[in-house]
């Protein structure tokens, strides 16, 4: 058994070093590839992991907007007027918005990496030894989402503008399970069973983030005995400005309602928003007009569609339609040729992923639940092809896959975090989901995306040779997790003295953004580098 597992690392770690004495023979597409050599590989599977990244950015866009329709949902409630003694009808929301930022948003932005890491799992399936990209990728997304995702929102709102978190119990408690996510993780890796993963500590992992779900839904409901007493203050009615709602609704052309994501156009007209979750009246992309539907609402949703009145079959064809466009109707009014050639060009770079997402159904069919479910399965699918080419990349340059995990794999598979927080930071008037999108990241990152690839493997190893799972960098990931930790206490620091000076964690005077988005891309370097070190050192 000892040699199969040593066999089975050597998938995931270094084979051949990169002066190329030592041929690669794995290969992605045919055998001819190991025939070129070991630069002309290494760029052309960076070129693949790249493209492979634009994908998981296009589907995940789509994923956002079914999971708008999922989320904007409403029940109708009859209630009886105790003085009139009439019924009076009015429709809320099915979820809770803390609930959906924890569960549908962080979850959403993060399933890249989950996916990632439970598909490393399944693939070590009977080895002892668990998987090294899930780990280092969840861990390195960690630190990519606390430091320069905060970064880039600290710089996002205009000059002088304040944005600050309105629920500070509810960020509290997000922020307490995301740090204790980490130490945690610390503690089953050194300092119960070093260096094994036992059945009952992956257990206790996945369960931890039912405790989030309920500690915040209570905190959200300020429940007595399990919430802070902290009360909410300055929550606006209206999470999304309404110069952005209206917006929404002054757009005559088709195309406009298409679900493909025109990605490389300045027109924000074309940005998710999918944080229009947050507006009672249920407004954003997901719930626009379509051109010859019937324009009859419920009183009560008059922005919004009804399911009934959306022509599903004419938008499935026009996504097909749009995908194979190469300019839309704006860019054939550009005078500019060299640009026009630009936005053709990166239209042909897309044509394949916006043709292959085109089969995902309209997010308005079954509330979005559909589209949802076929837009997760797409991009495990991607997440698959990434773990194989970066099994190439460590193979043909001898770099340690867990290196390559928390570095490339990390940024490329938290580009959807940033875009969410992005947005967020750019569109509502306070900071909460824009800094609630990060913290829960990070703790569903722990809680799900490590939890459930090692409770994979230990039942399998438990029921199989009884026996626990073994963590071969073990010692690489705990350093990891202490850097993480001691800077991000530096970032957290940051984020309170500037609520204490500034009265806000997001935007302010020019300099001081950008002084702090530079502190932050500082600490996320010493993460990258004193664990890289340790790694190389290690191996």
């Amino acid at each position: 058994m000892e040699t199969r597992d040593q066999i089975a690392w050597s998938r995931i770690g270094p084979v051949s070093n990169f002066s190329g004495t030592v041929k690669c023979g794995n290969y992605l597409l045919f055998r001819g590839e190991t025939s070129l050599g070991v630069g002309v590989r290494t760029c052309l599977y960076l070129l693949g992991l790249a493209y492979c990244f634009l994908g998981l950015s296009a589907i995940t866009a789509r994923f956002f907007r079914s999971m708008e329709n999922v989320v904007k949902h409403s029940r109708k409630v009859v209630e009886i007027d105790p003085d009139t003694n009439a019924e009076v009808v009015r429709y809320e929301k099915v979820w809770n918005y803390t609930i959906a930022d924890i569960s549908l948003l962080a979850f959403g932005t993060s399933f890249p990496q989950i996916s990632l890491a439970t598909i490393d799992a399944i693939r070590n399936i009977g080895n002892l030894n668990a998987g090294g990209l899930g780990p280092g990728t969840l861990v390195g997304s960690a630190a990519f989402d606390l430091f320069p995702i905060h970064a880039v929102c600290v710089v996002v709102p205009k000059a002088g503008e304040l944005k600050k978190i309105s629920d500070i119990g509810v960020w509290l408690v997000e922020l307490f399970w995301s740090f204790w996510a980490y130490i945690w993780l610390y503690i089953i890796l050194e300092v119960w069973t070093p260096n094994v993963i036992t059945l009952w500590e992956a257990l206790l992992t996945v369960l931890q983030y039912g405790l989030l779900l309920t500690h915040a839904y209570a905190q959200d409901k300020r429940w007595p005995y399990l919430s802070l007493p902290i009360e909410r203050t300055e929550r606006p009615e209206e999470w999304v400005p309404e110069e952005v709602i209206s917006c929404k609704h002054q757009h005559n052309d088709y195309e406009e309602y298409s679900e493909i994501v025109q990605v490389g156009e300045e027109d924000s007209r074309n940005v998710v928003d999918i944080f229009s979750i947050h507006s009672p009246i249920g407004t954003g992309p997901a719930y626009e007009k379509v051109l010859g539907t019937d324009d009859t609402v419920e009183s009560s949703e008059r922005y919004s569609l009804s399911e009934q009145d959306v022509d599903a079959v004419a938008l499935w064809k026009q996504q097909f339609v749009d995908a194979i466009m190469l300019e839309r109707h704006e860019s054939r009014k550009l005078i500019n040729i060299p640009l026009r050639l630009a936005r053709i060009s990166w239209q042909l770079l897309l044509a394949p992923w916006r043709l292959l997402f085109a089969f995902v159904p309209p997010h308005h069919i079954a509330h979005g639940w559909i589209a949802f479910i076929c837009s997760l399965l797409f991009i495990s699918g991607i997440a698959y092809i990434v773990t194989k080419i970066t099994d190439l990349i460590s193979c043909v340059t001898g770099i340690n896959a867990y290196v390559i995990a928390f570095t490339a794999l990390a940024a490329g598979t938290s580009w959807p975090d940033l875009v969410a927080s992005k947005i967020a930071a750019e569109r509502q008037l306070t900071a909460d989901s824009a800094i609630a999108n990060i913290t829960c990241s990070n703790s569903v990152n722990i809680y799900v995306g490590i939890g459930v690839p090692w409770l994979i493997n230990t039942t399998y190893n438990f029921f199989a040779y009884r026996q626990p799972l073994r963590v071969q960098d073990a010692a690489g990931l705990s350093f990891s997790l202490l850097v993480f930790f001691s800077t991000s206490v530096g970032c957290i620091g940051v984020l309170v003295y500037r609520r204490l000076t500034l009265g806000a964690e997001l935007g302010g005077p020019r300099i001081w953004a950008w002084a702090t988005s530079v502190y932050f891309m500082l600490l996320w370097l010493i993460f990258i580098v004193l664990s890289s070190l340790k790694v190389s050192g290690i191996n």
